[in-house]
């Protein structure tokens, strides 16, 4: 099976989980997800400082910028298989 099909079965399996990650795991797969799917993050960061969820979720995408589609997709797969 190859990667992206590996990646959209992980993606439909998070949906599915029976326990809830904890806030630095969803954190991770939302960052890992992003970077996969759309590449490195360009948009401006939140412009409101108390809202701390949407800028906790755009530092964790802007800190993988650089990394490949597939290693994202591979780390992804691999965070969801660990759950």
């Amino acid at each position: 099976m190859e990667l992206k099909e590996r990646f959209e079965q992980a993606v439909a399996k998070s949906k599915l989980l029976t326990e809830r990650p904890s806030n630095d795991v969803l954190l991770q797969l939302y960052s890992l997800y992003k970077q996969a799917t759309e590449g490195d993050n360009t948009q401006e960061a939140p412009s409101n400082p108390f809202d701390f969820v949407a800028r906790a979720k755009h530092d964790a995408w802007t800190n993988l910028r650089g990394r490949s589609a597939e290693e994202c997709m591979q780390e992804y797969i691999d965070t969801i298989a660990s759950l």
